[in-house]
């Protein structure tokens, strides 16, 4: 599915989910020297254009994917896989290549392929996934040239009509364009209406009516408005009637562009919406084609990744070192073995708690924008955990009998806590917002019970110790953060967590339906990456883990050549 190059700093097409926020399919790519190699790069986009050809139909883009598509196998991560040869496999990862220069082509080249991954990807995994219209922003100075020449257009086309004799050269031309766009609706086998439009629509024709003065502009618009009403969706059947009720030619027709070009968008979503049970059936094979395609282009397109990768391995010698000091009896003379599963599951662990004003590593970047979404609603149950568990333990007595508090509590928390990602959102101050409403629950629960309601002492400690949920090292945050990380990770173990959930962690009972929601999301995106990206891992792991298999391995293929 090859996407035109496009210039995506003007308006147009973009993709978006329903939500309104503008999805990110597409990256662009950017060689630069460093050392002894090239250091990928990530620039960020806000949208990707995608203007609807007459070429481009369903058929031939799925006839493209199949052909691009190959048959691989997913790969374990054991000490068996990791010492075998995978090179033989059509998709597995190519071997370390010599720096070289890129040239501008080979750039291209890249950039093209990432973006059609990112896009196949996007269509697939998100069912929000669409295209819709955008225009320029208003009062900008592109819009108002925009609206200037369109204007000085249509107000010239209004004085030619209106001449004695009238001129319809311009009209003829756009009679003929709308002429085309009809023809792109159509699907093949559609041969009645073809043939009826290119016979009303006969451009030749309507010249040699224009110059005996003989054209009837209402009534090929009557036409046309009637052609586009049988082609539209129905959610067009409203512009169609406020189109019938015009009677100004020329407004008519600037409107009658209007509507196709909505139909237009329409067209190409339910294209969209035809292709994702293919793509999505196709996926990994596609995926893990089109990023080797990249990495051919670009061979330092895993340095991101086998930092990530190499990180994690760090972290987990680290681990096994401090428990091996607090073992006396531990031999610490032994080569440590490290399990490449748990090394993998532990660097996916990181990105709920990654910084995205860094870049992703490279295998992950179709998935960014919903693991940074993740780890932001994660941050704010986090929250919620915390303070919970602060208010039971500080005025457990006095909650006990409030009726649904933790639904309280989450309906009061979760607008308060909206865009604390943020880096201008004050957390404190959320939080102190929070304390405050907690407060007027537990009394007002206390003063309708007949009870005394707490003392200011007692507001001003319980309010204070949830503001110090913002402070770094906050022991009840680091707690309820360990015991996240620790469902998460005994999610990932799981061989099918849609059959059953690992047993929640004390203290996140209050967040239990939310996390549980949100860690199937993340597994499955886990998951789905391991099964498309696994031969590049499975490389990379090999190298790190055992180096002297992966030398011996090069060795053996430089004799061999």
């Amino acid at each position: 599915m090859d996407v035109p190059e496009e210039d995506t700093n003007s308006p147009g097409w973009v993709f978006k989910s329903e939500g309104g926020s503008c999805v990110r399919p597409s990256r662009a790519l950017c060689g630069t020297a460093r050392g002894s190699g090239l250091v990928y790069c990530v620039n960020k986009v806000k949208g990707f254009r995608m203007p609807l050809n007459d070429d481009q139909s369903s058929d031939s883009d799925s006839s493209r994917l199949s052909e691009s598509t190959v048959s691989s196998s997913d790969t374990e991560y054991s000490r068996q896989s990791f010492n075998s040869d995978s090179s033989s496999k059509p998709s597995s990862p190519a071997s370390a290549s010599p720096p070289k220069v890129i040239t501008f082509d080979e750039l291209m080249a890249a950039t093209r392929n990432l973006s059609n991954w990112t896009l196949a990807h996007e269509i697939a995994v998100n069912a929000n996934f669409c295209i819709k219209q955008e225009d320029y922003p208003q009062n900008s100075f592109a819009g108002t040239v925009k609206q200037i020449v369109h204007k000085a257009f249509w107000d010239h086309l209004e004085s030619e009509l209106n001449e004695d004799p009238p001129e319809y050269k311009h009209a003829i031309k756009l009679f003929e364009e709308i002429k085309e766009i009809l023809l792109s609706f159509l699907t093949p086998g559609a041969n009645r209406i073809h043939n009826q439009i290119c016979e009303v629509l006969d451009t030749d024709l309507i010249r040699q009516q224009a110059e005996h003065n003989a054209v009837d502009i209402p009534g090929l618009a009557n036409y046309v408005i009637n052609t586009m009403g049988k082609l539209c969706a129905p959610i067009r059947d409203n512009d169609i009637k406020q189109l019938k009720a015009t009677d100004n030619i020329v407004e008519l027709l600037r409107q009658i562009f209007h509507v196709l070009d909505l139909m237009k968008v329409d067209m190409a979503n339910y294209t969209i919406k035809s292709l994702r049970p293919y793509l999505w059936h196709n996926l990994v094979d596609y995926e893990r084609t089109k990023f080797q395609e990249i990495l051919e282009e670009t061979p330092s397109a895993l340095n991101l990744t086998t930092e990530w990768i190499k990180e994690s391995i760090e972290d987990e010698l680290s681990s096994i070192s401090d428990e091996s000091s607090s073992c006396p009896g531990a031999d610490s003379s032994s080569k440590p073995i490290i399990s490449p599963t748990l090394v993998l599951n532990n660097g996916y662990l990181k990105l709920l708690q990654w910084d995205y004003c860094k870049t992703i590593p490279e295998t992950l970047i179709t998935d960014e924008v919903r693991l940074q979404e993740l780890r932001e609603k994660l941050n704010q149950l986090k929250v919620i955990a915390c303070v919970s568990l602060i208010t039971n333990n500080m005025v457990g007595a006095a909650v006990v009998d409030v009726p649904d508090f933790t639904d309280h509590l989450k309906r009061i928390s979760l607008p308060l806590l909206e865009g604390m990602n943020k880096k201008s959102f004050d957390l404190k101050e959320a939080l102190n917002a929070i304390g405050i409403q907690i407060c007027s629950i537990v009394n007002k629960s206390l003063s309708e019970r007949g009870l005394p309601t707490l003392s200011e002492e007692m507001q001003s400690n319980l309010m204070g110790q949830i503001a110090h949920i913002v402070e770094k090292n906050n022991p009840v945050c680091s707690l309820i953060d360990k015991r996240i990380q620790l469902f998460m990770r005994s999610l990932l173990a799981l061989p099918s967590f849609q059959k059953c959930m690992p047993t929640m962690p004390g203290g996140l009972s209050v967040i239990q339906r939310e996390i549980e929601f949100l860690g199937s999301q993340y597994a499955s995106i886990v998951n789905f990456n391991k099964k498309v990206y696994g031969p590049f891992y499975a490389n990379i792991l090999r190298k790190l883990l055992f180096p002297e298999a992966a030398m011996e391995k090069t060795e053996a293929e430089t004799s061999s050549n």
